[in-house]
Parts: structure tokens; C-alpha cells; sequence
């Protein structure tokens, strides 16, 4: 069994719900009475057949602010999430905000644009990116973080809501402890995994220490945790927008890619594009009035 999640928060019509039907009813599937979780926002169609045909199928529908997660009806409320920051769960990449006060945010983010795409090694880039903001006092961090870093909206929403719902929750970031550590603690995640900027002197020296949390750290914090609170993978989340989050949210349960770079869009079960991060919620089937509102 598999349900279709129909997201257009404020925006969803019975005939939306009803065109999701007949294009899975007319490519084979076999197709239950549709269910709302929240009207006009979001719906649930249970059906059985073809999880790829029906990913493909529900795809074409175009309808401008709709959202669409097709995914396995059972396990289907997760209990470890694991989610990229930025640009995921704040709305900035933190060193290109940093590179603004040196003087040098279109050079670094440029860098930032590739290597979230994939054409960069992510960690070359990275190194190449710090070294560029060698020499920068310590307290341009927390200027940073306190004048550019806003929470995505949703994102304390949908972290709340899920640990009062019995999940874990972990933050990993291929950003910095300096950022990584105060949003992880404004959001409420449980655990937050990130690197740390090497300071001198009251300054950055350019460089960042070992080891770097990369694609593959994401990967392993996911596959860690999840034994850890003895959960199989199907009973994880991952979402993220970048070339580095690919691993993890190919491994998830559910992975999930926010406002995706083409490749974690290619590469995620599902992709939000019209809406924050409470439509993570609705694709667990939370109706609105179980959310603890952040």
C-alpha cells in the first residue's frame, strides 16, 4: 500500500484531488477514496500498485503551488529526522553571509553555488572558501549569525511536532558549530553535528578542524542515530537541498529535498518547492491540529 500526499496549502480543490485519481486509476493503480487531512490544504490518496509509476504520473500535474509525496503507506510517520541547515532549516548559507563582511560574497558564493550543484568537491571547496575569510575577528560570527541567519518558517513547527510524536532529531551541517549550535538549540534539535571554524588570536585563521562533516558524515550520522534508537531506515527523514545531502536522503525513509539544487531534487523521493517545512508534516499525516506550533 502507498498514499499520495497532496499539498496546496489554502489552495487544493476537490477537483485537484479528483485529477490525482484518474491519473493513477488510468495508469493501473488501484485507488481508495481520498482522505482529507486538512481541507483545502492537504489530502491523502491510499492506493496500491507502482510506487515509481505513480511518482512519475503525479509529477505531471501542474497546478502552480502544488506539492506532491508519494511514498510507502506504512512506516510512514518517522522517528529520527535528520535535516541539512542551510538553506533547509534557515534561509541563508551562513559563509556566504560571512564572506559579505569581508567584502568577497560573490566570489565564496559562486564557490557555494557549484559545490551545492555538485560540480565541486564539496570538501575542497569548503577549505578553499575558509581559507578565503582568514584573518576575520571572532565576533564578525556572532554579528553574522544575530543580523542574516532567520529560521525557515516550519522549521521549529515540524522539529517540535515530531519529537512530541516520540522522534529524534538531529541536526548535521556542513556549515559551522558557530551557527550550527544556537539554531539547533532555536529549533529544539536534539543533537547537532557540524564543523568548526580554527580560532586565533580573537580570529579565524582560514582554516577549518578535522574532521570535516561532509556528504558522507551526513550519511553516517543518519545510518548512526537510526541504530542507535534501534530504528530501521524506512522509519527515517532526511531533508536537505544540496549535491552533500544526496547520500542521506537516498538512505532515509523519506527523503526530502527543500527547494532542491537540480541534482537532490533528481535524487529525492519527494520534493517541496511551494511550501515550508510544515508540508513534511502533512506528508507524515499530521493533520494541523497535532502540530505543536513553533
Amino acid at each position: 500500500m502507498f498514499v499520495a500526499t497532496l499539498i496546496a496549502a489554502g489552495k487544493l480543490t476537490d477537483e485537484v484531488v479528483r485529477e490525482a485519481i484518474d491519473r493513477l486509476a488510468a495508469t493501473g493503480h488501484e485507488v481508495g477514496a481520498p482522505h482529507w487531512l486538512d481541507e483545502h490544504d492537504a489530502a491523502d490518496i491510499v492506493f496500491q500498485g507502482s510506487l515509481v509509476s505513480a511518482r512519475a504520473e503525479l509529477a505531471k500535474m501542474d497546478h502552480g503551488a502544488l506539492d506532491v509525496v508519494v511514498q510507502p503507506l506504512g512506516d510512514r510517520t518517522k522517528k529520527l529526522i535528520v535535516a541539512d541547515m542551510d538553506s533547509t532549516m534557515i534561509t541563508v548559507e551562513c559563509i556566504d553571509e560571512l564572506a559579505d563582511y569581508a567584502g568577497i560574497k560573490p566570489e565564496i558564493a559562486a564557490i557555494t553555488q557549484r559545490a551545492m550543484r555538485g560540480e565541486l568537491d564539496f570538501r575542497a571547496a569548503l577549505i578553499e572558501r575558509v581559507a578565503a575569510l582568514g584573518g576575520m575577528a571572532e565576533a564578525t560570527l556572532t554579528e553574522c549569525r544575530i543580523e542574516r541567519v532567520k529560521l525557515t518558517r516550519g522549521a521549529r513547527t515540524l522539529v517540535q511536532t515530531m519529537k512530541a510524536h516520540g522522534a529524534y532529531s538531529v541536526l548535521v551541517s556542513g556549515g559551522f558549530t558557530a551557527f550550527a549550535d544556537p539554531v539547533g538549540e532555536a529549533i529544539g534539535f536534539d543533537k547537532v553535528v557540524a564543523n568548526t571554524l580554527e580560532i586565533s588570536g580573537g580570529k579565524l585563521t582560514g582554516r577549518v578542524a578535522e574532521p570535516i562533516v561532509d556528504s558522507q558524515t551526513k550519511l553516517e550520522t543518519l545510518k548512526a542515530e537510526a541504530a542507535k534508537h534501534g530504528l530501521p531506515l524506512a522509519e527515517t527523514l532526511a531533508v536537505g537541498d544540496g549535491a552533500n545531502d544526496i547520500p542521506m536522503i537516498t538512505a532515509a525513509g523519506l527523503g526530502i529535498g527543500f527547494y532542491p539544487h537540480a541534482s537532490a531534487g533528481e535524487a529525492a523521493a519527494a520534493v517541496i518547492r511551494h511550501h515550508d517545512l510544515t508540508a513534511l508534516l502533512w506528508a507524515q499525516g499530521y493533520p494541523r491540529r497535532s502540530w505543536v506550533m513553533g
